[in-house]
This record gives structure tokens, C-alpha cells and sequence, in this order.
């Protein structure tokens, strides 16, 4: 018996193509999930809470989030985008809340919940979901494909969904089939660094003016950084790692970070410091600033790496000195010499090659019947809901192209 489609994934865009493709007219459809389970990356992001999707809803902002893919995802999120996946979701009975900074989670903060409703909804559909089924090879027929499954089953299709996400496996399949693949390099980390000075200061977030150097290449952002043992963590640390990932790896993870840490120029620091300086002369240094903002471990971690005498009194700070905390203040620079943990959605930047689908349809254009949907493909967004926002954009895109 010929399958209408069978996917090749149990993941997000996989369970989201098959449900859409049912809705679509499409009769009999099949997943296979190489592992035990399905939908584990569902289960395990966002610390088991599933940030879903995100409430940005302008969609040329929404691209803004995508260090890869900007420009295919734009045409695509025209057609399903985070407000028609919010919607899509509450339809199918999961209650979901937006978040201050804008992420949404079910309402339960359960990650069980959203993955309940999926394979309810595909249950019902009709979906027949196989897992610890590897497939091993594909070969195109007359018909449409065959499927060696591991342990020697075979399946056929007449149209194949690529939704593997990071695993090597559908990137390899791919590659048979004649696609090009991007080599994958890791996105969404932190940064390590080899200096000790803020190592007080661990477990400190605050929001900050950042800039990346790497390879000559300058990426600049703005937003909460998390001090860590090893260097540094946060939003804008994972963004900054997702945009410049392919630098950065090229670089074998060496650049120099800039931190403004009062997310102001020179001169006004130098204003408030002097104003400061004239009004608190017998104070000491090191037990009164001018900067409220700056955690008192995190200024004081700052005057140490400067060497100013823990007994130095405001009205003693040398010119030399105040210039030099002045610029510790605004411009300070950490070498980075190595990344840190991934980020919770295990991402990677590129795969199959965009210039090979055809983004209207997810479909390959190099092998009729063959679409492609989530990671597998060189697109990938930083945090925030993001990544999987692109896979039930994608899967719903192919679930709805074919026939």
C-alpha cells in the first residue's frame, strides 16, 4: 500500500505538516520517528514550560529574529504566521498566555500539554505514528518513493516531509536525494572567557550595550547579559552568538566582547562622575558610587580590575584614575576564547540549502514530491519562541502544498 505522505520526523514541523496535510485532503499519512519518543524537543525547551511560539506579530520585525533565513521567511510567515499558530493552538483546546518580553507558553507552563494536544489532534485525524523507525535510505519511483526503514520494512509515498530537525540523519537522506547541506555549526551559546575579574559577580543580570569583534566583523546589541562563573550568559549574549555564529566558529570561538555597562557615552559618565566627585569627596570609593544602576559586587568588581585602593576616597581619585574608570564604565573589553552551553533549543545555524526549495510550497526543486519543513533547512532564530514558530510555519506550509 502507497502512502499519500509519509514524514520523516515526529517532531514540531513534523506533526504539524501531518495534521495540516490531513485537513488538506491528503488520506493516509505516516510518521516516522527514529527514536523512542516523539515531540521531545517540545518536551524539553524552555526548562519543560514549551516556549511555543512568540506575540510578535509584525511580520517584518517577526524576520528580524532570524540570523538565516530573513528573507525566504518573510513570504512564508505571510501565509501562517505567530498569530495564526496562537490561534491555531487555542482552537485545538490548549490555553496559552503571552508573557511580558513576549513569549507564549500554555497556560499550564506544562510542555506535556502541548505535546497532549498534538498528538490528540493527530490521533484524530487519523495519523499513524511509528517510532523506532531509523529511515535508512529513500529511492524515487515511478509512484512516488520507496522507504528502507531499520529492520527491513519498507514504506512508500507518493510525497516525503524532511523534518528532522538538527539530526544528521535527514540531512544525510537529503544529500542522496541531491541536495546541497550547509555545513551545521552551533547557535545560541554563551561566552567563556579566561579572565577572572567579574568572577565575584556571578549570577548578576543587568541591561547592557554590547559589541562583538570577530574576524573583523562587528555585531552590536543591546539587552540583559547574566554574569556567569565562566564569563557570559543572557538574551543578548544568545543573540549575539546566533548572528555571528558561522564567524565565530571560523574563529574557533575567539573575539573580543565590549560591554557599556551604564548604556551611556563617555562624556556623560564623565559628567555624573565629576558632579559625584565634588559632592562626596571624604566618601570612599569603594563603598559609594554615582551609578545606581551597577550592582555594588559589580562596581566594586570593576575597581579591582583597575587596582584602586579599597581606601581611596573620592576626593583623592587622581585624574589618570577617574579616566580609566571611565572607560572601564563604558568601553570595557573581554577577550572570548571559548563558547559555552548550548541554549535550550539545541540549535544549530544551516542544513539543506535554501536555494533549493521553493519556498511557496516547501516542495524540493530538485526532486518532485519531496518537501522540506523545520531545522533540517539552513534557517534558524534566537530565542524567544522563535525556532519553533518557523517549524509550524513551515510544516503548515507543506502540509497545505500537497496533492
Amino acid at each position: 500500500m502507497i502512502s499519500d505522505l509519509v514524514i520523516i520526523g515526529g517532531g514540531a514541523s513534523g506533526f504539524m505538516g501531518g495534521i495540516t496535510a490531513i485537513s488538506n485532503g491528503l488520506r493516509s499519512v505516516v510518521i516516522l520517528e527514529g527514536t523512542s519518543k516523539v515531540l521531545e524537543k517540545v518536551r524539553i525547551s524552555g526548562g519543560g514550560r514549551c516556549n511555543l511560539t512568540n506575540s510578535c506579530a509584525e511580520i517584518s520585525n517577526l524576520v528580524d529574529n532570524y540570523p538565516r533565513g530573513e528573507k525566504q521567511l518573510l513570504g512564508l510567515f505571510n501565509q501562517f504566521s505567530t498569530t495564526d499558530a496562537f490561534d491555531w493552538f487555542q482552537k485545538k483546546g490548549l490555553s496559552l498566555k503571552v508573557e511580558k518580553d513576549g513569549r507564549v507558553f500554555p497556560s499550564s507552563d506544562s510542555s506535556d500539554d502541548v505535546i497532549k494536544c498534538l498528538r490528540a489532534v493527530a490521533k484524530k485525524s487519523g495519523i499513524k505514528v511509528v517510532t523506532n523507525s531509523h529511515v535508512k535510505q529513500i529511492s524515487k519511483i515511478k509512484e512516488g518513493f520507496n522507504l528502507l526503514v531499520k529492520g527491513k520494512k519498507f514504506y512508500k509515498a507518493k510525497n516525503i516531509l524532511i523534518c528532522t530537525g538538527g539530526h544528521p540523519s535527514g540531512r544525510r537522506l537529503a544529500k542522496r536525494l541531491g541536495h546541497t547541506i550547509i555545513k551545521p555549526v552551533p547557535s545560541l551559546f554563551s561566552f567563556s572567557t579566561s579572565e577572572q575579574s567579574l568572577k565575584s559577580c556571578a549570577g548578576i543580570t543587568l541591561d547592557v550595550q554590547i559589541k562583538l569583534t570577530v574576524n573583523n566583523k562587528n555585531y552590536s546589541e543591546a539587552g540583559p547579559i547574566l554574569i556567569t562563573h565562566k564569563g557570559f550568559s543572557g538574551p543578548v549574549i544568545l543573540r549575539l552568538s546566533s548572528f555571528g555564529a558561522r564567524s565565530l566558529h571560523t574563529n574557533k570561538y575567539n573575539a573580543k566582547l565590549r560591554i557599556n555597562w551604564l548604556c551611556m557615552s563617555e562624556n556623560e559618565a564623565r559628567l555624573i562622575l565629576d558632579l559625584y566627585k565634588l559632592e562626596n569627596g571624604n566618601k570612599l570609593v569603594f563603598n559609594y558610587k554615582p551609578f545606581k544602576r551597577l550592582p555594588r559586587s559589580l562596581w566594586r568588581a570593576l575597581l579591582r580590575s583597575l587596582n584602586i585602593n579599597c581606601q581611596l576616597k573620592w576626593a583623592d581619585l587622581s585624574k589618570s584614575e577617574k579616566e580609566s574608570l571611565i572607560k572601564c564604565l563604558t568601553i570595557n573589553h573581554y577577550l572570548i576564547n571559548s563558547r559555552g552551553p548550548f541554549g535550550d533549543e539545541f540549535v544549530t545555524a544551516g542544513g539543506v540549502s535554501l536555494k533549493e526549495i521553493n519556498f511557496k510550497t516547501m516542495e524540493s526543486k530538485i526532486c518532485k514530491g519531496l518537501f522540506f519543513a523545520g531545522e533540517v533547512l539552513d534557517i534558524d532564530g534566537i530565542t524567544g519562541g522563535f525556532n519553533f514558530q518557523h517549524c509550524w510555519t513551515s510544516g503548515w506550509v507543506a502540509g497545505n502544498s500537497m496533492i
